[in-house]
């Protein structure tokens, strides 16, 4: 522990002082996490809802569209690009960072809570302007693929909507009701007051407090403490794992969810539309018995168990994908 002390020490004082002639302070952006797309401008980017969102698009612009919507709140879809290789089967996939999140534009916290209830609603609408923007025609079918947070916001989306997409695939989201999000979220992030994350957050503290909305401190410090989780199988210490955590929107959208306690599964008793359902055998808090009573809110849904991975693992790992999930999801879209 000193000795990783020490090297955060260094790297601290490199930036803090040794650069100060460069103007190089952490607070800037791009020295203590990538830049998001208002910043640098060689990004992928979508105006959509007042927002500049981090998105790109793979395909045919007129095929099927696949609309993949990242976990969170604060993620960002680099662990999903894996999803890529559907539009060598005939499918436009879209990705996009939400707003306040991955490299999309930050906001100040004030601009979700001062919402109220209406902040879920702010993420529906940034979701039917990013599917506006890439589609091409009326008659084009529109799936909407969420893992996560991101199954819980397509769902909800599905619920508000259920005329306008066709088919919804959803991975382990943690609940569709308020408590038992609450209760997924104690089961699967019960962190280890002694682990080397958070003892790292900690001694990073009195170096970078970070106050409200100092977006590039606080993200730093989301990505330290969601390093690796036991309980779900995540391991964001790998490769390709994610460009930059959105913690101002995490805690904003969660300080909401605590007062408002949104319904996720309000008007999916309309939404007929079969519904698959996947999750992992490796994530603690994931059960069978968990798996069922969250799937039970949709009128249809085909339960699959994916072996072998845990929470994240289902898309990002590649062997899993190729033999397992991909073969699945390619049966689900082509039925619909």
């Amino acid at each position: 522990m000193k000795a990783k002390q020490t090297l955060f020490t260094l790297a601290l004082s490199a930036l803090l002082f040794v650069s100060c002639k460069e103007e190089r302070f952490i607070d800037q952006p791009g020295n203590l996490v990538p830049k998001t797309v208002d910043q640098d401008a060689g990004l992928p980017a979508i105006t959509v809802n007042g927002a500049r969102l981090h998105s790109e698009a793979f395909g045919h612009p007129d095929s099927p569209m696949i609309v993949a919507i990242h976990g969170g709140p604060g993620g960002d879809y680099r662990y999903l690009l894996n999803l890529k290789q559907l539009a060598e089967h005939g499918y436009r996939v879209v990705f996009y960072d939400q707003r306040g999140s991955g490299l999309s534009q930050r906001f100040p916290e004030k601009s979700y809570t001062a919402l109220g209830a209406k902040a879920v609603d702010l993420m529906y609408d940034d979701l039917r302007g990013v599917i506006a923007h890439y589609r091409t025609s009326s008659s084009q079918k529109v799936f909407l693929l969420g893992y996560s947070w991101g199954g819980i916001l397509a769902a909800g989306y599905a619920g508000k909507h259920p005329e306008a997409i066709q088919g919804l695939v959803v991975c382990e989201p943690g609940g569709l009701r308020w408590d038992d999000i609450m209760t997924f979220v104690s089961k699967s992030r019960s962190f280890n007051p002694w682990s080397e994350s958070l003892n790292n957050a900690s001694y990073l503290d009195q170096f970078t407090a970070g106050k409200e909305d100092q977006h590039d401190i606080l993200d730093h410090k989301l990505a330290l403490q969601s390093a690796k989780d036991e309980v779900t199988g995540e391991d964001n210490t790998t490769p390709g794992s994610f460009w930059r955590s959105g913690a101002v929107i995490n805690t904003a959208l969660f300080k909401v969810g605590r007062t408002y306690k949104p319904d996720f599964t309000k008007g999916l008793s309309r939404f007929s539309t079969p519904v698959l359902f996947l999750y992992s055998d490796q994530n603690k808090a994931y059960p069978p018995a968990w798996a069922q009573r969250i799937s039970g809110a949709f009128p249809s849904a085909d339960l699959f168990q994916v072996s072998g991975v845990g929470h994240t693992g289902i898309v990002k790992d590649k062997t899993t994908w190729q033999q397992v999930t991909l073969p699945k999801m390619l049966n689900y879209f082509k039925t619909r």
